[in-house]
């Protein structure tokens, strides 16, 4: 039996360049970092005596359960990751990592990112490949229109402009 990790369906592993430096960041950071200043201060305060009653060794020990849980699943999903860092070929379409332009049923203009779902939250304006607005214009030249099945009812989407980085 293979021991391969398979990504979960409807769910990419694609990633920006950025989005994956992010990443590791945060991982060097609360490896190097932060897990070493966390267990000196349980240390220290496990040296204090009564543990049971301890706040500082209770906190300490918490916090260190928080930054290896999150250590492991970095850890986990940069091994899957598939980092994206050149346009496609055709730069006229939605793919991972256009910067579009967005005019919404209401007239409302909006500027999004198509990125992975590690990368939500990141910045404003990112949407995920994975979510369904994010599913319906990936492949959409400028000038198409999409419909979206939201709970407020069906809305449509203009696209107005498609741009990738390092593209005007």
């Amino acid at each position: 039996m293979s021991a391969e990790k398979k990504p979960l369906p409807g769910i990419s592993n694609y990633i920006t360049a950025e989005g994956e430096k992010r990443l590791r960041d945060e991982l060097n950071y609360l490896w190097k970092v932060e897990r070493p200043t966390v267990a000196q201060s349980v240390s220290d305060a496990a040296a204090l005596g009564d543990r049971s009653e301890n706040a500082e060794y209770i906190y300490g020990k918490k916090r260190l359960r928080e930054i290896d849980r999150r250590v492991r699943h970095l850890s986990k999903r940069l091994e899957v990751l598939t980092i994206v860092d050149k346009p496609p070929a055709d730069t006229s379409r939605i793919y991972f990592g256009a910067y579009l332009r967005v005019e919404d049923d209401d007239g409302a203009e909006h500027h999004y990112r198509l990125v992975g779902r590690d990368e939500i939250g990141d910045q404003p304006g990112y949407i995920s490949v994975d979510a369904p607005l994010g599913r319906a214009l990936l492949g959409k030249p400028a000038g198409s229109e999409v419909e979206i099945s939201t709970p407020g009812g069906l809305r449509s989407w203009y696209v107005l402009d498609v741009k990738y980085a390092g593209n005007s």
